[in-house]
């Protein structure tokens, strides 16, 4: 995560300068209830190398903390959305078969260490569509654009009975189209979707929010919804085929 934490911090001073001419800022932060479900495998041989990681891993439903960030631009300027958001898991586990992890074989019936990371940040550079809005009267609004996704990755099994233990780390960048819906039908109410994916051959990212964003005052508001991400990817022979899926809550300022 630190170099999440790092990244996020050089955009946000980068980006200083330009928002004294921006039309808007919104920053918040909040929490997620994640969900993971599926299957994850290193250099995979049979399908006996898929550990699930409900059942095999004992990965459990967490909230994790996140954050965003929009910077509404002048003009001909397009907009800046970044959002970092935590995903790790390290728990004990165990298999009734034995498996290969990284070409390291590990005993059946046997605990082990795991650890499954999937941290990562976005950066969106997007327009609204024009006359939308406008023709509207300010009640919806469409936004679209490309996001870059800064995946740090890192997955490991540690069986210390036998001593056996494999890792394996990557940190990704994919690019996804970005796209935003917001419906303020009141001013103290809004209604806002997103959606970001990417396709590749067999390979899929897909992430889906909705959120209801309620703002009792002048700047501040509150937002509670529903995210979910599924992942399909085949990487330095790291294949991962999950869903992280759960409600999240958040509270935050526009200016």
């Amino acid at each position: 995560m630190k170099k999440i934490i790092v990244l996020f911090c050089f955009i946000f001073i980068l980006s200083i300068p330009s928002t004294s001419n921006a039309f808007g800022v919104e920053i918040a932060g909040g929490a997620w209830y994640q969900s993971p479900s599926g299957d994850l495998s290193f250099d995979k041989r049979s399908k006996d190398d898929d550990l699930d990681l409900e059942n095999d891993l004992n990965y459990d439903d967490k909230w994790r903390a996140g954050g965003r960030l929009i910077i509404d631009m002048p003009a001909a300027i397009p907009n800046l959305y970044i959002m970092a958001t935590p995903l790790k898991w390290d728990e004990k586990g165990s298999k009734d078969v034995s498996f290969s992890f990284g070409g390291e074989t590990f005993d059946a019936d046997t605990p082990f260490d795991s650890e499954l990371k999937l941290n990562h940040l976005d950066v969106a550079l997007f327009y609204g569509l024009p006359f939308v809005k406008s023709g509207t009267a300010d009640v919806l609004n469409i936004d679209l654009g490309l996001n870059c996704r800064l995946l740090d990755f890192e997955a490991s099994v540690d069986q210390k009975e036998t001593g056996i233990k494999e890792s394996e780390s990557y940190f990704l960048p994919i690019p996804m189209i970005y796209t935003g819906v917001q419906i303020e039908p009141f001013k103290y109410a809004a209604l806002e979707f997103e959606g970001r994916g990417v396709g590749w051959s067999s390979n899929y990212y897909l992430s889906l929010i909705g959120r209801l964003k309620i703002k009792p005052f002048s700047s501040f508001f509150a937002a509670g919804g529903y995210r979910y991400d599924n992942i399909s990817i085949d990487y330095e022979d790291v294949e991962v085929d999950a869903k992280f899926q759960g409600p999240f809550a958040e509270v935050g300022f526009e200016f």
